[in-house]
């Protein structure tokens, strides 16, 4: 049987809409764009959780979550008066055409990485921000990087950035080379006797930041791959807990040979 027509597009704003009226919902109305951050990081993030699943049905529920923050911090800058979603649409719509001009225009791009270095360099020529913008004081190829970004996914992308810029090393094996040159700093500074927390920081810091310009040369993500590592961890780690409980064996109990034994097992049962 043929589902009833979904609403459209006009309509779902006019609920959110309602939904901020004084005949709307108490929680609704007090909303204002800081108080909204938290739930706009976890739709985003839940979004992530459903594609790495591979799972469309709940992709699609997730969607229309992260979709609703999008309308209902346009309908907060509505009531202020600043714009709205139509506004966001028509400035998107506008963005597009111009970083795109080998669809809309007559430039011509043989290959990804051409599209991608001619959208950095329409970026820097197009993105003129207003003298009383915040983000005029820091115009540079790296000033649209979110400052709230999880650390290695942020380092991806700044040297992601810098490359298309040619500012980047030729391949994987100067990279590995960067990386002992930076471990033995850090180890130079480990062994001497004063050092200090903030120089060791520093140079292990030195040392993540090659590992994720390693993981962007060997086309590896460095987040995604963190995060299937943890979960492969937590993984094999409830395989212990699970192995302790049917033991009867308190997990402070157990001592590191056993647990590594059955941390073995763990690797073989879920390899």
């Amino acid at each position: 049987m043929k589902k009833e027509k979904k609403e459209s597009f006009p309509d779902l704003v006019a609920l959110m809409s309602r939904l901020r009226s004084k005949r709307g919902c108490p929680w609704d109305r007090e909303q204002t764009h800081k108080s909204l951050l938290p739930y706009l990081i976890e739709e985003a993030y839940e979004v992530l959780d459903t594609i790495e699943a591979g799972d469309d049905e709940k992709l699609k529920e997730e969607l229309g979550d992260l979709l609703l923050q999008i309308i209902f911090h346009a309908q907060i800058a509505r009531e202020r008066k600043k714009f709205d979603i139509y506004e966001v649409i028509e400035h998107l719509d506008d963005k597009l055409r111009a970083r795109h001009p080998h669809v809309f225009g007559k430039k011509k791009a043989a290959s990804t990485e051409e599209v991608i270095r001619n959208w950095e360099h329409i970026k820097l020529s197009t993105d003129r921000p207003d003298a009383s913008s915040r983000r005029s004081q820091k115009k540079s190829v790296l000033s649209g990087i979110p400052r709230h970004l999880p650390g290695l996914l942020k380092a991806y992308r700044v040297q992601e950035k810098v490359a298309r810029f040619d500012f980047d090393w030729e391949k994987a094996e100067d990279v590995l080379s960067k990386i002992e040159e930076e471990v033995d700093e850090l180890r130079r500074a480990v062994g001497r006797r004063r050092a200090k927390p903030k120089e060791i920081e520093e140079e292990l810091g030195d040392i993540l930041f090659s590992w994720v310009n390693l993981s962007r040369h060997l086309n590896v993500n460095p987040e995604f791959a963190l995060r299937k590592t943890i979960d492969k961890f937590v993984k094999r780690f409830g395989y212990i807990e699970k192995q302790l409980k049917r033991k009867k064996i308190p997990l402070k109990k157990a001592g590191l040979p056993l647990l590594d034994s059955l941390w073995e097992e763990a690797k073989r049962s879920t390899a």
